[in-house]
């Protein structure tokens, strides 16, 4: 099967890794007092792996996750992504940097409701400027026809499936063409039938397009089935492999 980029470039990683976490630590604020999210977590993940972070509701899980694409921040600790030490971008710049190197694939999806999936795929390269203008839509057509979903295009994501809205919201993560996608719970809303779909996507976009892909789930059996499986219980890595 051709690759959906004709070869996606190799980023820029320090020390062999494409994202490093060096004891990072998350702290929030709550009326009951302080809670820790995250306790002094180290993890390393390297290029074309397909990476589960697992755990239960209230984990941690999710907030890990955070840390890497620069959603959350770390109260200490370092996270180097790409070669970027993204706990030290400000918020400028941290959504033109997320834009061009993380794609984020949310549970619910995302898609903004007054525009066609089409128009949602070719949203991130307007906002980062990628490509020119005039080759924009082609790209986003040529996404929605990987995900098939061409003959979809002009729909409004009210007027489409669950399915389908996922695989269009895998489209726009994909728009600027990343190293890196982020799932967060991306089945989690699905039928099994379409989330298995979803996962043999997933698994194309390592093996064929050379992405690195870490996917948020609480399902063991979708675990099983990725190159490894990070083990997250209150805001500790306990099993990693």
């Amino acid at each position: 099967m051709r690759s959906l980029f004709g070869g996606t470039p190799e980023p820029r990683v320090v020390a062999g890794h494409l994202i490093e976490l060096r004891d990072v630590v998350k702290t929030y604020a709550t009326g009951a007092g302080q809670v820790t999210a995250l306790k002094g977590i180290d993890l390393r993940v390297d290029t074309h792996e397909f990476v589960a972070i697992v755990g239960k509701s209230g984990s941690g899980k999710s907030t890990l996750i955070n840390m890497i694409t620069g959603i959350d921040r770390p109260s200490s600790g370092e996270v180097v992504v790409a070669g970027t030490a993204v706990h030290r971008l400000s918020e400028r710049q941290i959504a033109p940097w997320r834009g061009r190197h993380i794609g984020v694939i949310f549970q619910f999806f995302q898609l903004l409701p007054t525009l066609s999936l089409v128009e949602n795929v070719m949203l991130p390269m307007d906002f980062c400027g990628f490509g020119a203008p005039g080759e924009r839509y082609a790209r986003a057509m040529a996404l929605l026809e990987e995900v098939d979903l061409a003959d979809q295009a002009d729909r409004m994501p009210a007027a489409v499936s669950g399915g389908q809205q996922q695989r269009a919201a895998i489209a726009r993560a994909m728009a600027n063409d990343p190293p890196i996608l982020v799932a967060d719970e991306p089945t989690g809303n699905l039928d099994s039938k379409t989330a298995n779909a979803i996962f043999e996507l997933f698994h194309r976009l390592v093996s064929v397009d050379g992405k690195t892909i870490l996917m948020v789930t609480h399902d063991p059996d979708l675990s099983r089935r990725v190159t490894r499986a990070v083990h997250v219980v209150d805001g500790e890595v306990v099993a990693d492999g």
